[in-house]
């Protein structure tokens, strides 16, 4: 199950898990942004029940173990979206919960994920860090290890996003999609390409982390330092490096990799406020940002079809989110 299987997820998994999910995760909206004439839509993630994308892989991977072994109960790693989506699948099967969390993981979420039962565990900011005590401790309990994105269950239960963008909206030309560790990216690229092989792949990620672009480029796994990925707001990005099976998806799935920086982050959380009425976090607003502010360099021309950026997520502190809201906007790019 885990990411060194490397056989890209196929088209029949992501719509397993799509059942799997029925009556749990949402079939999310495509919300208009702009003016009409853009033909620009987003993929609404921050209206999930958790408010991210992530409960799709977390309760399908969780749906996937046998009674005995979720009844040991399962464990996680995670800044905090997918730290949620496993302490809700754990709340909804009846099973306990362990999560280890980083110390920079945002109060909200850390908050959230304590009111569905689960015990937090806070380690430091490196990711390596708290994936080594998540295995320590599922080792010493006997706990399920759920990982956040190096899994197929997790890329299948992340694609469904995709499946349900392509079966909406079959002519869509793009589809923009954040990058942290590369499940929901590689997900979506999977169904895109099996439903709408026409269309553009193309993934952001902020320039503060762009290990992925890297990666890529050097057509290997390239890690980046925890200091250096733990600078950027977008924290749902702040993983040092994509998985094995999530860059072997986006090695072949995946148009490009484009970066946004932090002032055009800061400013798209503004835009899908004001234009789509959507309360978006730094790393769901990847997606508008490259939208707004990318669209001449990546020829994003509606005259091709529809262009659909996917909003992973929209927990966001709300000291932080007034803060955005005041953001100056960059000229359009």
């Amino acid at each position: 199950m885990s990411g060194t299987d490397t056989r890209l997820v196929t088209i029949d998994e992501i719509r397993a898990a799509a059942a799997t999910l029925a009556g749990v995760a949402l079939r999310t909206p495509l919300v208009p942004f702009g003016r009409p004439e853009r033909r620009q839509w987003l993929k609404a993630e921050s209206l999930q029940p958790i408010g991210a994308f992530k409960l799709r892989g977390a309760y399908n991977a969780v749906a996937s173990l046998t009674p005995a072994e979720r009844s040991q109960g399962v464990i996680t790693y995670s800044s905090g979206n997918h730290a949620q989506g496993v302490a809700r699948a754990a709340r909804l099967f009846g099973v306990p919960a362990v999560i280890v969390m980083p110390s920079d993981a945002p109060a909200l979420k850390r908050a959230r994920v304590e009111e569905d039962g689960a015990e937090v565990v806070i380690v430091g900011t490196a990711s390596d860090e708290r994936k080594q005590r998540a295995e320590e401790i599922a080792a010493a309990r006997g706990l399920a290890i759920i990982p956040p994105y190096d899994d197929r269950r997790i890329v299948a239960g992340q694609g469904t996003c995709g499946l349900e963008i392509a079966e909406a909206m079959p002519d869509v030309a793009f589809v923009l999609v954040p990058v942290g560790g590369g499940g929901l990216a590689a997900g979506v690229a999977a169904a895109i390409r099996a439903l709408a092989p026409h269309a553009r792949v193309i993934g952001v990620e902020p320039e503060l982390a762009a290990d992925a672009r890297e990666s890529l480029a050097a057509g290997r796994i390239i890690r980046w330092e925890a200091d250096r990925v733990s600078r950027t707001i977008a924290d749902g990005t702040r993983t040092q490096s994509i998985g094995t099976l999530n860059f072997a998806h986006l090695s072949v799935q995946m148009e490009r990799v484009v970066t946004v920086s932090e002032a055009e982050i800061a400013a798209a959380i503004r835009l899908a406020a004001e234009e789509a009425r959507l309360v978006v976090e730094p790393s769901g607003a990847l997606s508008i940002a490259a939208m707004r502010f990318r669209q001449r360099e990546l020829g994003l021309d509606p005259a091709a079809g529809p262009i659909v950026g996917v909003i992973s997520g929209g927990n966001v502190d709300p000291e932080l989110y007034r803060a955005y809201l005041a953001a100056p906007v960059p000229p359009e790019g």
